[in-house]
């Protein structure tokens, strides 16, 4: 929540696109200590019409109006608009993925988590390595983009994968569809602000995926 405020702003002048940052109801309820990035000075006017022409900066002489819109009336405008967004949307794909892995380079199997249940599974993949389960994380930072290449590769050498969400299975489509059957990809979350403990994950691991 400290880190990719920025960062969103930063990827949506970069863009032009609105940028979602998703969070949960344990972020609201938790406290720890967080190190702020430097200090940024706001840009002068100059320097934000220059990196934005397209923004609303009120009255500028010899400056025709900026409409910004989608929309047009016209099929072939429209479909002109559509293969640009449809180029943004690839140059953004190939530039902005963002994952974290978590013990991922020896792993038999792998949780796929994000957001506070990405927390709660490395405990989750400590316990189990304890045991004798080589079991990794791949957390996916990004939604979307999302780390499908990634995961896709990782189908190649691990024997499952576990997606630990908390809610009713919003990811675990894309997991699968990374994956394209190479692997089994199973599912376990809690749905009403239940938060599972890294001993469900784990039995939930062995339940579907080990035995």
């Amino acid at each position: 929540m400290a880190d990719f405020v920025g960062l969103g702003f930063e990827l949506a002048f970069r863009y032009a696109n609105p940028v979602m940052i998703l969070a949960d109801g344990i972020i609201g309820q938790m406290m720890e200590k967080v190190v702020l990035p430097p200090y940024q000075p706001r840009k002068s006017e100059a320097e934000i019409r220059e990196e934005s022409p397209w923004a609303a900066q009120g009255k500028i002489n010899n400056r025709p109006p900026n409409i910004i819109t989608s929309l047009e009336l016209d099929p072939g405008k429209m479909e002109e608009k559509n293969i640009r967004f449809q180029q943004k949307y690839k140059e953004i794909e190939n530039a902005e993925v963002r994952f974290e892995e978590y013990h991922c380079e020896d792993a038999d199997y792998l949780l796929i988590a994000f957001g506070s249940a990405a927390r709660i599974c490395q405990k989750v993949v400590e316990i189990a390595r304890a045991e004798g389960i080589r079991l990794g994380l791949l957390r996916p930072v990004t939604l979307w983009p999302f780390p499908s290449n990634v995961i896709s590769a990782y189908a190649d050498h691990v024997k499952g994968m576990l997606s630990v969400e908390l809610n009713a299975g919003q990811m675990v489509e894309d997991v699968k569809l990374a994956v394209n059957g190479k692997v089994k990809v199973e599912h376990f979350g809690r749905l009403g602000g239940i938060v599972f403990t890294p001993d469900e994950v784990l039995e939930a691991l062995k339940t579907k995926l080990l035995y």
